[in-house]
């Protein structure tokens, strides 16, 4: 794969904000960059939400998109 090739991860998520960090950071640290982090939230009701956003600021690959309803 050339490193110019972009790399779409998705990740879905519902209440787990307490293990995003260490989910984003072992993203972080693979020695590929040329990639992007979607998160699609299924309606959390924890702070989610705000944990994907906080890291999102540090790292313009990461995005955030939440359901307009809980899907299941």
């Amino acid at each position: 794969m050339e490193e110019k090739t972009l790399v779409s991860i998705i990740t879905p998520s519902w209440n787990c904000g307490k293990f995003l960090e260490e989910t984003i950071k072992s993203i972080q640290t693979q020695t590929y960059t040329n990639w992007e982090l979607l998160f699609q939230d299924d309606c959390s009701t924890d702070d989610t939400k705000k944990r994907v956003m906080r890291l999102a600021v540090e790292d313009p690959r990461i995005k955030y998109e939440c359901n307009t309803k809980n899907s299941g």
